[in-house]
């Protein structure tokens, strides 16, 4: 069973940004959920049953690395893809050692890259849970005939 519904949290202190994300995503299946303030994300991860964080680097509120090291530390399975308005090495390259899933750069214009990114993400998770969905396929069977 693959997840039909493609939900998105998207983590980022300026409303205008959740809103325009929010806007060039929808047309495309995508259920974007706002949070301007980075202090809830687990809670709202937890209550969404989210696997995809679009989460922003720079807050005013929070280190966007430090809330990514929060997430993966909830749950190493949850994608996370920084968004950044820093166009520098460092805030990639500390991005991918603290397990996000890519690193895109602010302004989005151009909504392709995003798109790309996240249905790569969204099937990296079908991939999962299709290897979930085999195992326990087979542990039944293992079942069956040790009966």
């Amino acid at each position: 069973m693959h997840s039909t519904e493609r939900v998105i949290l998207h983590v980022d202190d300026d409303r205008l940004m959740t809103e325009i994300v929010r806007e060039r995503l929808e047309p495309y299946g995508y259920r974007v959920i706002p949070v301007n303030d980075p202090s809830s994300i687990i809670d709202v991860l937890v209550r969404n049953n989210c696997r995809v964080v679009l989460l922003d680097v720079q807050m005013p509120q929070a280190n966007g690395l430090e809330v990514l090291t929060q997430i993966k530390q909830y749950d190493g399975g949850v994608l996370v893809i920084m968004l950044t308005g820093l166009v520098s090495m460092t805030s990639v390259l500390e991005s991918m050692r603290r397990g996000a899933e890519a690193c895109l750069f602010k302004p989005l214009n151009d909504v392709a890259q995003l798109l790309k990114t996240l249905d790569a993400a969204f099937q990296k998770i079908d991939h999962w849970w299709d290897t979930l969905q085999d195992l326990t396929s087979r542990r039944k069977a293992e079942q069956l005939i040790a009966q």
